[in-house]
């Protein structure tokens, strides 16, 4: 379970910097749909970016905790769990978002409890040893 939990938080950590730097990078361009959003919307987006990439950047930190952090996991797993019931909120409140965003929601609710899991079951096995 530890490598498992330190793989996949390795790989959200990058794939979150990644993303974020493109939304920093691309702006608007880099949302499905919303290239002609507007300059509030761009700041907005290239701000949110950054704060993703940030995001990324603690998963990566943790990632390289030996062992990985289940306390920090949790929290991170949390934020991410957070974001997509946003994203379900926004359903509700405005309607049906670009296909590519309900993916995104899926991936995200799905995700969420994995992480708590593995971080709950690599914490069990650290007791145990």
């Amino acid at each position: 379970m530890a490598r498992a939990l330190r793989v996949l938080a390795w790989t959200m950590g990058v794939a979150c910097v990644a993303i974020g730097l493109f939304h920093v990078v691309g702006g608007n361009a880099a949302v499905p749909g919303e290239a002609g959003a507007g300059a509030t919307v761009d700041s907005m987006g290239r701000f949110f970016g950054a704060v993703f990439a940030g995001y990324g950047l603690a998963w990566v930190w943790a990632a390289r905790q030996s062992p990985v952090p289940a306390r920090v996991v949790r929290v991170l797993a949390g934020v991410f769990l957070l974001g997509a019931l946003g994203r379900v909120l926004s359903i509700v409140v405005e309607g049906r978002p670009h296909g590519f965003q309900l993916f995104l929601m899926v991936l995200e609710l799905a995700l969420s409890p994995v992480f708590f899991g593995l971080a709950a079951a690599d914490e069990k096995a650290a007791r145990r040893a």
